[in-house]
This record gives structure tokens, sequence and C-alpha cells, in this order.
């Protein structure tokens, strides 16, 4: 549920401000923080995490304090207010219809127009005595600083890539060093995306395993563990196997990568079986899974573009306008042969 000024706990007072009230937040994060985190780690209520946007302070806020620019997806704002301990600062909240930093510029939603608009409904230019607001590096995709400047009067300063740099940013006069300037992604950083794309294939998962059981019942096909590791394996590949061994895999397409680890897994399934290459039967069961297991790691790699930091909008919809097609050839193949090696010995 959208937290609104009135009952958002993480509010702790209210300051007066040009014969209004700004809401000061905490910057210490409780139990109901780090399990708003969790559930929306696991893919629950994620679109609707979100605060409500405006004028937010920590601390105790004066007319020359900074103003951090933060997006209205919670994580993102939660993230923030817990590294401005000690710091007097105004945050304001711009509407990003509850989607981060990073996603909302490339979808435009973190961008000049909504930061223009939210200065002058806040009435910023009244509140502070200078000119500048800091915008976190990650949303710059979306923001024409001097656009900004033309139409608001306030200069544009670009944070550095982790909150957690900023109390020393602030201090040095907002001077970044190229360490946070640079974007880190490591092991850690891709293992925790992982849950969202683990759920977002649960739903077909549980309406394959509902036909499978519907037609065991019915008598029409015996359903085995033999029958259903193979794409159970080729879904772990993509979601778990593909953002642990990123790096490492060979190539920069991350359907590439993924179809990689789909067809190594493939292989794995047609050497475990034992196949026999003497028969029709085992030859198309075996070229069905070289068509089928790569394409659903592929495509579940794809996926997962729009989470990491080594792609581009524009990378990302060149890629997916080679790869989708490639994905459904192969994959129809796949089925088919499948299908074929069903009915023959």
């Amino acid at each position: 549920m959208q937290n609104t000024i009135a009952d958002a706990h993480f509010i702790t007072g209210r300051l007066a401000v040009n014969g209004g009230e700004v809401p000061l937040v905490s910057t210490r994060l409780n139990w109901r923080d780090h399990w708003g985190t969790w559930k929306v780690r696991w893919d629950i209520n994620r679109m609707n995490y979100q605060v409500q946007p405006g004028l937010y302070g920590v601390g105790n806020p004066k007319a020359d304090s900074p103003v951090l620019v933060s997006a209205n997806y919670k994580m993102s704002f939660d993230y923030l207010r817990r590294e401005l301990g000690g710091i007097d600062a105004w945050i304001l909240v711009i509407d990003t219809k509850g989607v981060n930093v990073w996603c909302a510029a490339g979808k435009g939603t973190f961008g000049t127009e909504e930061i223009v608009n939210r200065i002058a409904q806040v009435n910023l230019a009244g509140i502070v005595n200078h000119k500048t607001i800091i915008v976190p590096q990650l949303g710059a995709p979306g923001v024409s600083a001097h656009q900004v400047k033309g139409r608001s009067g306030f200069r544009v300063v670009y944070g550095p890539v982790r909150a957690a740099d900023l109390p020393v940013f602030i201090k040095s006069g907002m001077k970044a060093t190229p360490a946070m300037r640079k974007v880190n992604f490591n092991l850690i950083d891709r293992l925790v995306l992982a849950p969202v794309e683990v759920v977002g294939v649960i739903r077909p998962m549980s309406i394959a395993a509902l036909i499978l059981l519907t037609l065991q019942v019915a008598g029409l096909m015996t359903v085995s563990w033999a029958m259903v590791y193979p794409y159970l394996g080729a879904i772990v590949a993509g979601t778990v196997g593909f953002p642990l061994l990123l790096p490492i895999i060979p190539g920069r397409s991350f359907a590439w990568k993924g179809w990689l680890l789909g067809a190594l897994w493939a292989l794995s399934v047609i050497w475990f079986k034992g196949w026999q290459w003497d028969t029709w039967h085992s030859i198309l069961q075996a070229l069905g899974y070289l068509g089928i297991l790569p394409a659903i790691s592929a495509y579940l790699a794809l996926n997962f573009t729009g989470a990491s930091t080594y792609t581009s909008l524009s990378g990302v919809q060149k890629e997916m306008k080679t790869a989708l097609p490639a994905m459904a050839i192969v994959l129809c193949v796949g089925i088919a042969a499948l299908g074929v090696g069903f009915f023959v010995k």
C-alpha cells in the first residue's frame, strides 16, 4: 500500500516552513523497512512500494542545506535516508511511478519534466537560499541539466553512484572522486536480484505443473522426475546460474550468454541420460533438448538486462529484435523434434 504523509511510519516530525509543513524522516530503518525490502526482493507488492512525492527533511534542514533528489520507489528512498545520519538535508522525492532511479531514468519517469514540475510544486526556491540540487548519477540518462537550469533556475549536480558516499561527497563541497563515479555490479549485487527472476517464472511453472498433473490423472501421460528436471535445470541456469557467472561467460549479449549456459546444461542432460545415437527416438529427443533448454535459459537471461548496469536501453532494444525471433525459432524446432520423437523409435 502506498505510504501517505499522514501514516508513513518513517516520519518523525514536521518542520514549519513558509506557512506550511515539511515532514522530517528518520535516517534509521526499522523492521518494517527491512520487511518491505525483503518482500519486494521476492516480487511481493513490488509495483506498489512507494512513498508520496514531495519535499522531506532529515536532521534539522535550513535554507542553506543541500537538496537531494530521489525516486519515490521506497527502497531507493530508504537507501538514501539511511546514509544521511548526522546530516541536515532536504529530500525532493519525484514521482517515478514507484520505479527505482536506474529504471525510471530509462523509462523517462525520472526526468527533466518531473524534476522541474516538482521543484515548482514544493516551492523549493522559497525554502532554500541556493540554486543547486543533487541528482543521483544513475538518473543522469533521463535528465537534461541545462533544461532544468533554464526552466527552474536550479543547477544540477550529479551525486555519487552509491548513496553511502553522499556524506563524504557533501562534506567535500560536492566533489566526487573517480571511485564515486564507478558503477559496481559484483556477485552480491547480482545475486540479490535473482529472487525476482525466480518468482517471475513460478506462475508459468505452476500452470505447466497443473497441466502435467491433469494429463497424469487422465491416464494420458506418466510424469516422472526424469521428464521434469531438464526444464527445471534450464530455469535455474537462467535465473541463478546466469547472474552468478555473468562476468565470466563469453560474449556480450545476455541472450547469447544465457544460451551458452542452456546449451551446456542440455549437453549435460543428454550425457547423463546416456543417449543411444543409433535410434531416431534418441536423436530427436536430444535435438529437442538442444532446442528447448537453451531457449529457456536465453530468455530468462535476457530478462536480466533490466536489472543490470552492463546494458543500455538502445542495446537492449537491438538485442531483443534479434534474440527473441531466434529463440522462438529454436524453441519451435525443439518442440517439433520432441513431438516427432514421441511417436518414433
